[in-house]
């Protein structure tokens, strides 16, 4: 996607996916990324923790093709250096990768996310030269087991504190999906609830339709 292009996307965005290998094989993840794509996840980010770096970088490339051709932004965690190689739209970083302005040394001018996990970094993150954040987990997740969940009751004061797109993270599925909206919350990131469906485009469907009606200024 063209850069400008790329960041509209972003700031239109309300439900970003992620194509976890802890979730999905390698094997699959192409079938996966067609059907999110077609129940209208409108970013995507392949998170391949510990997988060998050639696979990641032959996944990446195959993923990007379909997300350029779908108008969705297609999101690299935790190896900004394969962005450019692949294809990709940008990179993710989180509270104890490579600093912002290092990562931006190696992507360009392309698209950047970073992980905050309070208001605090998610006031600090608002300061650097970022494209969106992540904010969470608001609830238990067995992605991120080490972390605290932090609850709904923050998600109106980060938006007012932070003008970049917020997506909330952590333990957000279509069933509490409502109660997140509630509380604030403009755009989510689901992870599990969406690979683990067992109808991944109606479920992305009816996750899009909550959020949709909900206004994003």
């Amino acid at each position: 996607m063209e850069i400008t292009a790329a960041r509209r996307a972003v700031s239109e965005a309300r439900l970003y996916g992620i194509l976890d290998l802890s979730y999905v094989s390698a094997d699959g993840a192409l079938d996966m990324t067609r059907r999110m794509l077609d129940g209208g996840v409108q970013i995507l980010q392949l998170r391949a923790k510990n997988q060998p770096l050639d696979l990641i970088e032959r996944l990446a490339k195959e993923v990007a093709a379909l997300t350029s051709a779908a108008g969705a932004p297609f999101i690299i965690n935790d190896h900004p250096n394969l962005v450019q190689p692949t294809g990709a739209d940008g990179a993710h970083v989180g509270q104890d990768d490579l600093a912002v302005e290092a990562t931006r040394g190696i992507i360009g001018n392309v698209l950047l996310g970073k992980s905050t996990h309070s208001v605090a970094q998610a006031t600090a993150a608002g300061e650097q030269a970022l494209d969106y954040i992540g904010f969470g987990p608001l609830f238990a997740t067995p992605t991120k087991p080490d972390y605290t969940p932090i609850g709904t009751t923050e998600i109106t004061e980060v938006h007012r504190r932070v003008k970049l797109p917020i997506f909330c993270i952590g333990g957000v599925k279509l069933e509490n999906l409502e109660t997140v909206l509630a509380a604030g919350a403009k755009r989510v990131v689901i992870v599990s609830g969406i690979l683990l469906a067992d109808d991944v485009a109606g479920y992305c469907r009816r996750c899009r339709a909550l959020l949709d009606a909900v206004p994003l200024a």
